[in-house]
């Protein structure tokens, strides 16, 4: 029994832990992204920048005038960084953090987050259309396309994981408490461990996009479209998007870590107190998180190019569509054999 679930939370944590976790998630998405930066740097045998720098470039942001452009639709173009925010965190109210349950628990599940993890995209692609730029306007069109490419692959992953919990349990087998309980590597022989490899691999390919990174940057492409989406944003609205970016990097990196790697270590090592233990599944768990963002994130970043438009959907709507699909067919037919 994990700390959280032996100390329910009162009404004063549900009320102030949404700040909380925001506050939480925004220093530990910044720490992520000064690390990815110093990874890339250094497997690209550049100096790079200190570990720090997104801290810096956030407050220096936030002691800037933040300028609307003349034609912009000046409340839709203030509103969407603070929308950005706001869906990144609410992410992280349903995600289990630190190898504790989430605060919302019980209160949504895996599908919500498919619908949770487009709010922030909608806020990039609508700041870009109220922006009037003609580049952002492209970077907003060409955010959708990668949108609509990886959702379909995301979803396939979620429910084939969910529909192999429900072989076993009568619990809401897209519940994260469920997925932890019944992890899918111990439900699958050969033949699903294969499956389940493949959904890893489909939504290992997702991250990136659904961070906007290399190669799937395609919405900000600076030698392309000068900065894109966010081309018209500075000051304090440019520091919004960027911590929300920071939080929803944490959140999806915690999404793949909860689905398919759901594994404390604190009571295996024969601790005994909850607190104890609780902090040690915290510190694993941010290992956990560490390695899927070198894998993911990092590791490609640094080894490949950013797709055309056309590659990027053919990449997501066909291949991985079609990868996630075989695996999902491969755990139906290792649980039928």
């Amino acid at each position: 029994m994990n700390w959280l679930a032996s100390n329910p939370p009162t009404v004063a944590v549900l009320l102030l832990g949404p700040l909380v976790l925001a506050a939480v998630g925004a220093v530990v998405g910044l720490v992520y992204l000064g690390i990815d930066r110093v990874l890339v740097a250094r497997m690209q045998a550049r100096i790079g920048p200190p570990l720090v720098q997104p801290f810096r470039d956030v407050s220096k942001l936030m002691m800037k005038e933040s300028i609307i452009p003349a034609g912009a639709l000046k409340w839709l173009f203030q509103f969407c960084p603070v929308m950005c925010v706001m869906g990144s965190a609410a992410l992280l109210l349903y995600i289990p953090l630190f190898g504790q349950p989430a605060l919302f628990e019980g209160s949504g599940d895996a599908m919500l987050i498919v619908y949770l993890l487009t709010v922030p995209s909608l806020a990039l692609v609508a700041g870009g259309f109220a922006s009037s730029s003609p580049y952002a306007t492209i970077g907003a069109q060409r955010e959708m396309v990668v949108m609509i490419g990886y959702e379909f692959p995301l979803s396939v992953t979620i429910v084939g994981i969910a529909w192999r919990v429900l072989q076993v349990t009568d619990a809401n087998a897209f519940a994260f408490a469920t997925m932890a309980q019944y992890p899918i590597w111990d439900l699958v022989g050969p033949l699903g461990f294969v499956g389940a490899l493949l959904l890893l691999v489909s939504l290992v390919a997702v991250t990136p996009g659904e961070l906007g990174r290399i190669p799937f940057d395609l919405a900000e492409a600076e030698t392309e479209l000068a900065g894109g989406l966010l081309v018209e944003y500075s000051g304090r609205n440019l520091a919004l998007f960027y911590l929300g970016n920071a939080i929803r990097g944490f959140a999806v990196l915690s999404l793949v870590v909860a689905l398919f790697f759901p594994y404390g270590i604190g009571a295996s090592a024969g601790l005994t107190g909850a607190v104890a233990i609780a902090i040690v599944d915290g510190l694993f768990f941010l290992l956990k998180v560490l390695v899927v963002m070198f894998v993911s994130v990092a590791l490609v970043r640094s080894a490949m190019a950013r797709f055309k438009v056309n590659q990027a959907s053919v990449f997501y709507l066909m291949i991985m569509t079609i990868v996630s699909l075989i695996g999902l067919l491969l755990i139906w037919a290792d649980m039928m054999l």
